[in-house]
């Protein structure tokens, strides 16, 4: 079935934590080998398995990109960087959307403009910032939530 979207499977643990490697490389330019190592162990060895993941598969039932939930947060949201640009990560905003109902949160790194743009486009709005990640370390994050029309009108 073109453009899938199933839940997460064991099998799929390294071809995500590949995903998400190649993905950071490409889009975090402001992280260090050693910070994106550091992260890689993370998800690794941890995030991957806390979290509500559903993964996006091509026609050959092959993950193209990812999205992690925990309540009504995205934790996570990475595409295999060969299918950038082609809509999946809009696909699973809009899974997610379905799962979580009228307001779900995402922090961002604030240096990674593109995805600071791609939540926007979605109508995520600002409603914080923290001036350290979740690790301590000095990335700010953007705190960033979706409401949808829905909800205000009731």
């Amino acid at each position: 079935m073109v453009d899938e979207i199933t839940s997460y499977e064991e099998s799929d643990h390294d071809i995500l934590v590949d995903i998400w490697y190649r993905a950071v490389s490409r889009t975090h330019t402001f992280l260090t080998d050693s910070d994106i190592q550091f992260y890689r162990d993370i998800v690794q060895n941890v995030a991957l398995r806390v979290v509500e993941i559903w993964v996006r598969r091509n026609d050959n039932q092959e993950p193209t990109g990812f999205i992690g939930l925990a309540g009504t947060k995205i934790e996570m949201l990475f595409v295999d960087p060969e299918y950038h640009g082609m809509g999946i990560g809009s696909r699973l905003i809009r899974h997610a959307q379905k799962l979580i109902g009228s307001t779900i949160q995402v922090d961002v790194n604030e240096q990674n403009d593109g995805a600071c743009a791609f939540y926007k486009r979605f109508g995520f709005v600002q409603i914080g910032r923290s001036e350290l990640d979740s690790s301590g370390k000095p990335f700010p994050l953007l705190h960033l939530e979706y409401r949808s029309q829905v909800n205000e009108e009731l």
